[in-house]
Formats: structure tokens, sequence, C-alpha cells
């Protein structure tokens, strides 16, 4: 299958692209070139700035694919306008396009699981979440007018080997290998969805060989955890017994004290019912997941990080001086 990713170079594009070259695909990077990645032999790459039209233009000018998989779909890169103009660009000359929205589409809801159905956000598309379920109306709009053959994976949070989110489960191994404290809000209540990166890939190519998804918003990984269950489960990984402090309602925090996903706003679990009934691969286990993800972790730099990091694209990651001076504030 020829297939085109937007994105490519790191984390999921990256590991969608091994994927695809691993079963045998004809495979095509567009990326603005930026970010220094040694692809796959065989792989080609387009040079393309996706917040300017004219240059997507340029770039995709006479081309036509089996499949595009989008993995750069998001407002720091995509744009507004930009977006619908690619879409009109890439109907009639592709086969398939699936789109990696998220769960954060969805409007928060203590109703879960949460199906596709539900509602989205109403925010502005200059927001992350906002964006999503812009981009998603732009792609099952034209779906429905022209029988554009575009599908939607909102996956969960997604964690595994080169995650480049760093206040994930990298940070959270670093706490426990060094005996740090584990600050956890809500009292440990906050459930997530979870999905390893290599089960969402494989979806993803799954999705764009289904022509029963065009149209459709499929939930493509979600595996549900507490943030407490979160913190025991690779605490048992790296075979120590945490520092859990609780962080009360009301805390005056000094500054970001904890992992993103421990925060209510994430409080919420994807329904898979409509990714099992199209026949898509059923995700492996969390625990198998994260041991798989602490492996690749141990074998990387990120094993003697320093105490503080953060991800210059997502703004995410970690300060533990903050976090001892909290910890010292609750009596730890």
């Amino acid at each position: 299958m020829q297939t085109l990713v937007l994105g490519g170079s790191t984390f999921v594009g990256r590991r969608l692209v091994d994927l695809l070259v691993r079963e045998g695909h004809e495979v095509t990077v567009l990326n603005r070139g930026r970010t220094t990645s040694d692809l796959p032999p065989g792989v080609q790459r387009i040079v393309g700035d996706r917040t300017s039209t004219e240059s997507m233009t340029n770039a995709l000018a006479g081309t036509q694919w089996a499949a595009v998989i989008d993995v750069s779909g998001f407002v720091m890169a995509a744009g507004g306008g930009e977006f619908e103009d690619l879409i009109r660009m890439l109907d009639g000359t592709v086969g398939a396009y699936v789109f990696v929205s998220s769960i954060m589409a969805y409007a928060p809801t203590g109703l879960m699981p949460w199906t596709e159905d539900q509602p989205v956000r109403d925010e502005p598309s200059s927001t992350y979440g906002g964006f999503k379920a812009y981009a998603e109306r732009v792609i099952l709009d034209r779906c429905a007018a022209t029988g554009f053959p575009g599908s939607i994976a909102r996956p969960a949070a997604i964690y595994g080997p080169d995650n480049n989110i760093l206040d994930m489960e990298a940070a959270m191994f670093l706490r426990l290998r060094r005996g740090l404290p584990i600050l956890v809000p809500h009292g440990g209540l906050v459930t997530g969805s979870y999905g390893h990166v290599d089960d969402l890939c494989v979806n993803l190519v799954e999705l764009a060989m289904q022509p029963a998804a065009f149209g459709q918003v499929v939930n493509t990984t979600g595996q549900g955890c507490s943030s407490a269950e979160y913190v025991a489960q690779l605490a048992q990984l790296v075979g120590v017994e945490p520092r859990v402090l609780m962080v009360p309602d009301g805390f005056d925090a000094p500054g970001p004290l904890y992992g993103h996903l421990f925060k209510d706003r994430h409080h919420g679990i994807l329904s898979l019912e409509r990714a099992n009934s199209l026949g898509l691969a059923r995700e492996r286990g969390f625990h198998v997941g994260h041991e798989q993800s602490y492996e690749w972790f141990c074998a990387s730099p990120l094993i003697d990080a320093p105490d503080a990091m953060a991800d210059p694209m997502w703004g995410a990651g970690y300060d533990f001086a903050l976090e001892a001076v909290a910890a010292e504030r609750l009596g730890a």
C-alpha cells in the first residue's frame, strides 16, 4: 500500500513508519524537515509546512496515495483554515485518509464509558481539544458531502517506547527509581484511558484498509486505570514501594506537581465497542504494555535524566525540586 504519513518524525509517527516498513508498504513522510530523524531505508520524504496552504499545495501537487495517515494534525502544527484546505486537496486523490484525533475531543462527562456518539468539546479551535473536534467536523462534513474516504481514530493517552510527553511514564519511573515522593491529587481516584503506541499504530493501518470505517469516529485504545493504581502498577514493575502523598483539594501548590493525566479534567474511560465490531486488533494489557515501556526506558538516556525537564512542543514536563517543596508543605 502506497502510504503517506503526515508527521513521522517522533513517537507515534515514527513508530507508525517503522510498522508500515516492516509490513512491506511503500512509505513517504511529509513534515517540515526540522526534526532530525533518520528514516528507515526506502522511506521517502516530502518537505511541507502544514500551516501554509501554498506549501502543502506545492508539496502534494500531482500525487496520489492509497492511504494518508495524519499523525500531525494538532493546532500547533496544522492551523485552522489550512486544515480545511488540506482535506479539500486530498479529496479525490486518496484511497483512504485516517486522522489521529484524541480523547480530548470529548466533552467531559461522568457518563462512562465514552462512546463515539457523545458530545465533543465546545472550545475554540486554538485549543488542543477544540482543534481535534473542529478537524473531526471538517472530515465528517466532507465525507457526507463528497464521499471522502476519511476515518477518525480517537486514541487514549498514548504511552510506550519513544514517548516524547515527558510527564507520563518516564517521570514516574524516575520518581520510583530515585525514591522520591509521588504527589497524587483527588484521592487517587482520577481514572484515565491509556493506550500503547504500537497498538494505536496497528489500529491506524487497519482503519486505512477498512472501508467500513469511512465516515466514522472510532475509539482506538482505552484501557482504564485510576491514578492510584497507575502508581501501584509502575511501582511493581520497578520493584519498589512507592512514597505516595495525597494532595488535598484546595492545596496551594507552588507549581505543577504531577502528570497532567492525574487532573480531574482527564477523568474518562473510552468504549472500544465500535473498534471491536470493526475487527480492529485488541490492545495488549496495561501491565504488559508498561513492562515493555520500562524495558525501553532502562535502555534509553532518560534513565539518567535531570531532575527537571520540559518538552518544548507540549510544555509537559516535571520538576522534582518543586515536588519536594510541595511534599515538605504537606508534612512529608
